[in-house]
């Protein structure tokens, strides 16, 4: 990423983020080149640019720059943009662009067959004898290489041209540079024979006939590298029989784009229809197949009231749905977005190559020169003999080797296309992972955190005891308690809810409430002021705990139950204990990680008895209760300054502050919005195993990320020198330019190859249901 250092004014001053498409790009140094541009731009605050998916994501402020004057400006530095008109893109629209590609390919294969061909025949009659008409005429040679450098070579040469005059050389600049000076020397040494010098016309034929097949390639590699964010898009429904809405009843059944769906509208859905919006069910009952959001391989029993979301599967029954999000905003939208906008959060070693390749063309040409110079003036003198090699067509052969065999491009592919490949992968089994520099996080982690509530437990606890003081049955506690609890999104709050309504509790409308985070709630019921939470918090509320209090809290404490006060007009006027059993996985998680050498540690806002012995159901050896949101923030600091790598995992809106302070915050799917908004990893399936295979997926992303980049260091480390004539004193052995293209198109194959291999290496072990 790139960004300008800002001003308080630009701190303060409205500002948007929108997605580009640019085309144009060939290598890490154009996104570098890109980004740069992009930033010098009045009103730009930062860009992020992303070589494979060839898009931009830009922070600008509006009152200053359009999104239509950042992409004149882009595309007149030579990288053709266009914002995007919606905020995901629809599979249609992928669809396509992916033809467009595939167009695309196939042109460049047919020519690279083409110019193979006809760079082989030309070589035919040095190889076999065999003399074909007319191909032994040199004008044919040039009228060939003419033809291959100005139709199918045509745009290399003129993106090379626009590169190197608008101060962003790439990789098309030095392919241009070196088959243009290929074909020159050919034609001044067929002009001019008495010159004494060598005509190859075949080499930049078959110089470019590599790099097409090279391209082709590399290609249908990417294709295969963005198929998973296929998946993703492919599960966007296009329609909707829409056959009512909220308070106008129902209507005659039509079917409208789904982009058309309003809150509040009803649509109808079919047994093996895709369901088009998030909603709620408000008639008719089924089965719906979740396994594309959540990774849950049973399907999911839906009733009246039940939610169910855009892109799962309806299996079974007809169902009317009631649109809570438009198509814009459901969870499947949400997901396409944070899987696309983690393709553009760059890991920071991809910083690293960006760096390296935004300087490396120009480095490559100086190099070129150097050897030219070489050769010639030095090289030649002390290897070559006298009249055996004409030094000029030598050194001129070695220093298009040279620009050719170097190849920015793998450097470039390197981390994004493995990134890609991870992220996707991620979010295809309910793993929603927000940047690449997360995975590159999450394979330095050293300490592990937990929450407790809904986290290690199952966040769904239930009043399993009461105890209510005169004049306050428990019914009437219960009333005035669930009617507080309304206003609290606390899975403690919907346990008094939740027993309220199964027994048909009529609720008061409360007034004044304010939350406590990690402690109580308080607020006014029928004019009475009513306290919900722990001891600590009433006695700094000036509440006074009755001695008959005591046996209850020591006797539920003891058996891992959480005592909740309930004061009213500050008196205590009952107490309960809320049980919430673990959840299954929990134990086989904390053993994994153990086995991974991570400390793992318990942190949570329940009284330390019940906290106590959750530890110790768990063979947790570092644990604390008790704490405020603010606490467990302040505790991550302290592990962080001993430098560890801490990784918390949480799900509640009193996490928020925790999640924000970790190096990587997770939470799961069924968490606030606040978690999830903080959060840098959402477990989608709310299933605790699925951490367990984040770390997998991690290690394996990162670990095909440095095997890229060692082969793209490696490769120019070697195959620059061989170029350069290395071995030419000792061993009588350089590279023809041809050859030296062929090598560096692999290279950017093997790189984009060797990413896709990370869907045979990351295998996905199925997990209970919860």
């Amino acid at each position: 990423m790139t960004s300008r250092s800002l001003s308080p004014e630009s701190r303060l001053a409205p500002q948007t983020t929108t997605t580009f498409d640019v085309q144009g790009m060939r290598c890490a140094g154009c996104v570098k080149a890109v980004e740069r541009q992009l930033t010098q731009q009045s009103g730009v605050l930062s860009a992020v640019v992303n070589l494979i998916t060839e898009v931009a994501v830009v922070t600008y402020e509006p009152e200053k720059i359009q999104p239509e004057a950042i992409a004149n400006r882009l595309s007149q530095a030579g990288f053709p943009s266009e914002p995007r008109t919606t905020e995901v893109e629809t599979f249609n629209q992928y669809q396509e662009k992916r033809a467009q590609s595939q167009r695309e390919q196939y042109w460049r294969l047919g020519a690279a067959i083409v110019l193979l061909l006809a760079s082989s025949l030309g070589h035919l009659h040095h190889l076999t004898g065999l003399k074909i008409p007319l191909l032994h005429l040199m004008g044919v040679h040039w009228a060939i290489a003419t033809l291959a450098l100005f139709i199918p070579g045509l745009p290399i040469l003129r993106d090379g041209w626009t590169g190197l005059i608008k101060g962003h050389a790439n990789m098309n600049t030095l392919v241009g540079l070196g088959t243009l000076s290929a074909y020159l020397t050919s034609c001044v040494a067929w002009l001019m024979p008495q010159l004494g010098w060598e005509c190859f016309f075949d080499e930049p034929v078959m110089l470019l006939g590599f790099i097409f097949l090279g391209r082709t390639l590399e290609g249908n590699a990417r294709l295969k590298a963005i198929a998973a964010l296929e998946s993703l898009l492919a599960l966007q429904p296009q329609g909707a029989r829409l056959m009512g809405r909220e308070q106008k009843g129902e209507t005659e059944e039509i079917t409208i784009p789904v982009a058309q769906v309003q809150i509040g509208e009803w649509v109808r859905i079919l047994p093996g229809e895709k369901i088009p919006v998030d909603g709620a069910i408000i008639r008719g009952e089924t089965t719906v197949d979740e396994s594309m959001l959540t990774g849950e391989a049973l399907p999911q029993e839906k009733t009246v009231g039940a939610s169910v979301k855009a892109g799962t599967l309806n299996q079974l029954g007809v169902i009317i749905v009631q649109a809570t999000q438009t198509a814009q905003n459901t969870m499947l939208a949400q997901i396409i977005r944070t899987v696309e906008a983690a393709q553009t959060r760059k890991a920071p070693v991809q910083k690293m190559a960006d760096t390296i390749a935004g300087y490396f063309a120009y480095g490559v040409m100086a190099l070129a020169v150097l050897v030219f110079l070489f050769w010639e003036l030095i090289g030649s003198q002390l290897w070559l003999d006298p009249g055996a090699t004409n030094p000029e067509i030598l050194s001129l052969k070695l220093a298009i080797a040279v620009l050719v065999v170097a190849c920015p491009c793998a450097l470039g592919l390197a981390t994004p296309t493995a990134l890609l490949v991870g992220t996707s992968l991620g979010a295809e089994q309910g793993i929603l992972i927000k940047g690449g520099d997360i995975l590159e996080r999450l394979n330095q982690l050293t300490t592990v955190v937990f929450d407790k509530t809904g986290t290690l437990t199952q966040g769904k606890p239930q009043i399993v005891e009461w105890v209510s003081f005169a004049p306050w049955s428990q019914d009437s506690l219960l009333q005035w308690a669930a009617s507080l609890e309304q206003r609290s999104t606390h899975p403690y709050g919907q346990a008094f809810v939740a027993i309220a309504q199964q027994q048909n509790q009529e609720l008061f409308a409360p007034d004044q409430v304010e939350t406590a985070l990690g402690k109580g709630i308080v607020g006014q019921v029928n004019g009475q002021s009513v306290h919900i939470g722990n001891q600590a918090w009433l006695e700094t509320a000036q509440i006074t705990i009755p001695e008959a209090c005591h046996h209850h809290l020591e006797t539920w404490s003891a058996t891992g139950k959480t005592t909740i006060f309930i004061a009213i007009d500050h008196q205590v006027a009952g107490l309960l204990a809320i049980a919430d059993p673990i959840r299954p996985d929990a134990a086989a998680l904390i053993e994994n990680l153990r086995a991974r050498n991570l400390e793992v540690i318990l942190l949570s806002g329940d009284q330390a008895p019940v906290v106590k012995n959750l530890a110790q159901t768990l063979q947790l050896d570092h644990y604390q209760g008790a704490l405020s949101p603010i606490e467990k923030a302040a505790t991550l600091r302290t592990l962080q300054a001993q430098q560890k790598v801490v990784a918390m995992i949480g799900d509640g809106i009193n996490d928020a502050p925790a999640l924000a302070t970790a190096d990587i915050g997770i939470s799961l799917q069924g968490s606030t919005d606040v978690a999830l908004a903080t959060a840098d990893i959402i477990l989608m399936g709310d299933r605790l195993m699925d951490f367990e295979q984040t770390l997998h997926l991690s290690q394996a992303t990162v670990k095909v990320i440095y095997q890229n980049l060692i082969w793209a260091f490696g490769y120019n480390l070697i195959a620059i020198p061989l170029a350069a004539g290395i071995l030419l004193p000792q061993f009588n052995f350089t590279l023809s330019p041809a050859v030296a293209a062929g090598l560096m198109a692999m290279s950017s194959v093997l790189v984009v190859t060797n990413s896709l291999t990370l869907k045979k290496s990351f295998q996905k072990t199925n997990q209970n249901p919860q």
